[in-house]
């Protein structure tokens, strides 16, 4: 399947698609994969705008992750500390395999009572909680706690993966994702900036539940778990490439120890049974923006929804993939 057959929808795909996600999300974009191309709707924006992806970010990691396993830049078993400066800490002598499924005994968050603020800060006036960089990120590790091995999810956890990958290939992880996903798949608006200034002049501003603007959430260390920007032709592309096997790291997909209620996880990627058929997700929620891409792998589907509202659209996803998909099509 060509990436390259990417359209944006019609009008009247673009009402069957607002029909499902509702007036709740007046700025959205929608893609719709499948083997002969994809369709995609913009509404409230435009096609070249990009929307924060959230922990979508965690599903190009695991990429990332399965890929330089198969360079053999990393182990399975290898550690944080073989890679990042911690100093002895308890999170050292995590093994990476346990980070990309949430099974490594790191909290959601750092114990840090900067974190307390910015979730504070966040909640009161939208503020940027994320904005670390890398070296803050490292002392907030090294005073981090770690529990028993247990199906925890966390955002702590995939930024340190992330940064380890990086380091193992001697780069950051910024140049990694440009490297090794990005670059080579042609997703020319698919980044992770650093500061606000890095946002490209067509990034959105995401609004709250409540519709108040939220700061970007830009930062070097939150990237690999959470900071990366799309455009939905983009993440068409990606999600194509995805079916069709030509991403780099596409064994992350592959569910490895069970998560959550009858799911499954892979490097970062969860897998569930819906209505008969299996389904291999990652959705994302940032200040203002949330996030969903679903792909069927044995019917050769997906579908990426993308919203610049805080409110969730994982059952628009999970519908558009597997209920009015055929229906939406011949729209």
């Amino acid at each position: 399947m060509s990436p390259d057959a990417t359209q944006r929808g019609d009008a009247s795909l673009e009402t069957a698609i607002k029909s499902v996600l509702g007036k709740q999300h007046p700025v959205a974009a929608v893609a719709l994969v499948g083997e002969a191309g994809a369709r995609t709707v913009t509404y409230g924006t435009t096609p070249d705008s990009d929307f924060e992806i959230g922990s979508i970010s965690k599903g190009f990691t695991g990429l990332l992750y399965a890929d330089a396993i198969a360079r053999g830049e990393v182990t399975p078993d290898a550690t944080l500390g073989d890679f990042l400066p911690l100093d002895g800490a308890p999170a050292s002598s995590i093994r990476l395999k346990t980070l990309t499924t949430h099974m490594s005994g790191l909290p959601r968050l750092p114990d840090s009572t900067h974190v307390l603020r910015g979730s504070i800060e966040l909640w009161r006036h939208g503020i940027n909680p994320y904005g670390e960089t890398l070296d803050e990120l490292m002392t907030q590790a090294r005073t981090t706690a770690v529990g028993k091995p247990r199906p925890r999810y966390s955002n702590l956890g995939f930024e340190l993966l992330g940064h380890a990958l990086a380091s193992a290939a001697a780069t950051t992880y910024r140049e990694l994702l440009h490297k090794r996903i990005t670059g080579p798949l042609g997703l020319e608006h698919t980044y992770a900036p650093a500061t606000p200034q890095q946002v490209r002049p067509t990034g959105l501003v995401g609004t709250s539940r409540g519709g108040r603007n939220q700061q970007a959430w830009t930062g070097e260390a939150i990237a690999p778990a959470g900071g990366i920007r799309s455009t939905i032709g983009d993440m068409a592309r990606f999600a194509s490439t995805l079916l069709d096997g030509s991403a780099p790291g596409g064994a992350a997909l592959d569910p490895v120890i069970p998560f959550g209620m009858g799911g499954q996880i892979g490097a970062a990627w969860i897998t569930v049974t819906a209505k008969g058929r299996e389904v291999t997700f990652h959705n994302g929620g940032t200040g203002g923006f949330r996030s969903w891409m679903g792909l069927d792998r044995r019917a050769g589907t997906g579908v990426v929804v993308l919203s610049a509202t805080a409110v969730s659209v994982d059952r628009a996803g999970f519908r558009l993939l597997i209920g009015d998909r055929k229906k939406l099509l011949t729209a």
